[in-house]
């Protein structure tokens, strides 16, 4: 084991070497060092891994949800602790049940017009009795195993997800080893069973395993979790072999959360293969439905010459934490809704922390570096919005006890009912809505941050979301946020595809050009080969679902540029349009998709590119249906799919056509720009907006072109 809590860095430049401080890392001896390197990583990591900042951009600029003061931070003030700090009892720990919480009924979102932040000062919890007592009472309870379940009194007009898991604890099938026997059964016994059809259906999901009934029955997906996407040449060859072996049935997806999903796993061979992602670092567990999602930070983290701050430590303790080093974590496995979590380490926001449940935005505070916190991003459905500011900060060595202390409050006050209506942003805008209909005066810490009345019940119901953080906060108190976070806004936004200098002297990272994201077993035995003779044996996962090989040699980087692989298939340089292009699964796998995404994202921006010539890279992402796990709405030109009839009066596949999302630090998400047009209109209408909107010019066309 290799404990981060005892490295000190090398001058030699190889990484990290171990402290031989008496006694030992507390966790490592009990081994569930939460700052372990993933397996075959011990070797690989050459640039100093604690937390480091550049004295260069500490005349920072406010979070754009803040207005900015104009005031620098001195250059004198001391770096962040080394990840040493974090390895504390108090990250890992379990804490005393917080007192009785709950919650009441839902209403829409009113956003805040701006919001500032609050000067740093002590804030004394609110006196009880200001909100209802029933409001407060939780709603789940812990019972036998460490499970929690929804309370009797609380099982009316549930949905159909929760009414599954009041039946079966999911999580059974894995801390139980019920996976070892469902494997065995075959899927005709499996679906004269509602238990286990919903156990295949729903319940596997708590291990990454998504049965495609509808388009490839008895195949599944596995979804791995990959800390700050960061994965090495082994656990790439190792996945590579599982869908080798299922012919034209398996590929392999880069996803939006820098994270792996496999395709065309069969059930009898699950046991088997979760031993093999054991035996490599990987584990699928908590990966989908009611979870915690893959913890996103910097591609770049540790050979960023412009990093704020190395996430990876931070991701890495995340991880360790949700599954309890891949043990099974119960106190949080049964959530209303799904939840994403993001570190930031750069100024560029590669993380995209306004769409996630829980943002850690770099913050210092007292001169001791720390995280102001946003909460509440997501995008659904029905609808989609920015996390917003808790008005909190905690320091580094304290993102597990908050990370536990709002994931416990949504967990015992989150709604269980309408499915669409149970993402942790529709919690606090229940608070919100509470705070308007009893009118009753709760205290928030800097009234005269609010504009106008609107923005003043936002921060009463953020208000009253962050005092239940707190209660739950291990000596019950949380904070209030930096004046300023370390981002800066006027921060032009890096392109990491093509060969890029390392902040390490001699070395260079390359980003390469995976298209859409789907890869096959040859194209992956071939990126870790490559990972292997030019780099380190590491490679990286982004969000744009692109692949970084960092370490390069620059005298290496001519011939890596030469590989064929490179020149085939996962360019460097890829056109503009194409370098950032996204598409979720499709309806190919996936049976909630309405439209074929892939291929068809890759073919109209072709046929785009021979109409019209654009100055500078256009984001477009294509999402199959309304669930947007393609992200239409960060992207600059979003489709989201559709049925349509066209002229003829045939139902056909259509798209809804996003325009003005921004990601970066005047992130904004996008509206609709035109509805339902059939799919195989949409090349012109593309080709016309980027001229109306995105400055392209049309091209000469030769007339047998026409």
């Amino acid at each position: 084991m290799v404990c981060w809590s005892l490295l000190e860095p090398d001058p030699a430049g190889r990484g990290h070497v171990g402290n031989s401080a008496p006694g030992g890392c507390h966790f490592a001896a009990r081994g569930i060092c939460p700052l372990e390197l993933p397996k075959g990583q011990e070797a690989v990591r050459r640039g100093p891994s604690r937390p480091t900042i550049n004295i260069h951009t500490l005349a920072t600029h406010g979070h754009h949800h803040r207005r900015s003061t104009g005031t620098a931070a001195a250059a004198a003030v001391p770096p962040p602790p080394p990840p040493a700090a974090m390895a504390s009892s108090a990250s890992l720990q379990r804490f005393p049940l917080p007192s009785a919480h709950a919650a009441s009924s839902s209403s829409s979102r009113r956003r805040p017009g701006r919001a500032r932040a609050a000067v740093s000062v002590p804030s004394p919890t609110p006196a009880a009795g200001e909100v209802p007592a029933e409001r407060l009472e939780p709603r789940v309870e812990q019972r036998a195993g460490g499970y929690w379940v929804l309370k009797e009194k609380y099982r009316t007009g549930l949905n159909p997800q929760e009414k599954v898991k009041l039946e079966k604890e999911p999580m059974g099938l894995f801390m139980e080893d019920g996976i070892k026997d469902l494997a065995k059964i075959p899927m005709e016994e499996i679906d004269a069973a509602k238990l286990t059809k919903d156990d295949v259906d729903v319940r596997l999901k708590w291990l990454g395993l998504f049965h495609r009934r509808k388009h490839q029955y008895g195949r599944f997906m596995m979804r791995l979790k990959l800390p700050n996407g960061v994965t090495t040449s082994e656990q790439t060859r190792y996945l590579a072999s599982v869908i080798e072996a299922y012919g034209a049935d398996g590929c392999a997806d880069v996803t939006t959360r820098q994270n792996w999903q496999i395709r065309g796993v069969t059930l009898p061979d699950v046991p088997a293969i979760l031993e093999g992602l054991r035996a490599v670092g990987l584990t699928s567990l908590q990966s989908g439905m009611d979870n915690v999602r893959n913890p996103v930070g910097n591609p770049l983290a540790g050979v960023d010459p412009d990093e704020i701050v190395d996430t990876r430590p931070y991701t890495n303790l995340l991880s360790s934490y949700i599954t309890n080093n891949s043990q099974g974590n119960p106190t949080i496995t049964n959530l209303p809704r799904k939840w994403n979590v993001c570190v930031v380490g750069t100024h560029d926001l590669y993380e995209h922390p306004h769409i996630n449940d829980l943002a850690y935005m770099p913050a210092l505070k007292d001169g001791k570096f720390g995280f102001n916190l946003l909460v509440g991003g997501f995008i659904s459905p029905k609808r989609w919005g920015e996390a917003l500011p808790l008005d909190a900060w905690v320091p580094g060595d304290d993102v597990i006890p908050v990370c536990q202390a709002i994931l416990e409050a949504y967990r015992d006050l989150g709604n269980r009912g309408n499915r669409q209506k149970t993402r942790m942003m529709w919690l606090i805008d229940e608070l919100v809505s509470k705070a308007s209909l009893l009118q009753f005066e709760y205290p928030i810490h800097d009234a005269s941050a609010a504009d106008d009345e609107n923005t003043l019940l936002i921060m009463q119901g953020m208000e009253v979301f962050r005092s239940e953080v707190e209660k739950r906060m291990p000596n019950g108190v949380l904070e209030r946020a930096a004046p300023e976070d370390l981002i800066d806004k006027k921060w032009q936004r890096r392109d990491y595809l093509g060969v890029h200098p390392q902040k390490q002297e001699g070395l260079s990272y390359v980003g390469l050009h995976v298209p859409v994201g789907r890869l096959q077993a040859a194209d992956m035995f071939e990126l870790a080969r490559l990972a292997d003779e030019y780099g380190s044996g590491e490679l990286r996962l982004t969000v744009e679902q692109n692949v970084v090989l960092p370490n390069v040699r620059n005298e290496r980087v001519g011939a890596l540029l030469a590989e064929p692989l490179l020149r085939e298939r996962l360019s460097p340089r890829p056109s503009l349009l194409l370098r950032g292009l996204v598409a979720c699964t499709g309806n190919q796998f996936c049976g909630q998709a309405i439209i074929e995404t892939k291929a068809r994202a890759l073919q109209v921006t072709r046929e785009v590119e021979k109409r019209v010539a654009v100055p500078r890279p256009v984001r477009m992402h294509w999402t199959g249906c309304p669930n947007s796990c393609g992200q239409v709405q960060v992207a600059d030109i979003g489709f989201m799919g559709c049925l349509t009839k066209d002229g003829d009066g045939n139902i056909c596949e259509a798209a809804d056509i996003f325009v003005g999302g921004r990601v970066g630090s005047d992130s904004h998400l996008a509206d609709v720009y035109r509805k339902a047009v059939p799919c195989k209109d949409l090349v012109p209408v593309v080709a016309d907006l980027l001229v109306e909107r995105f400055g392209a010019v049309p091209r000469e066309r030769e007339e047998d072109e026409e």
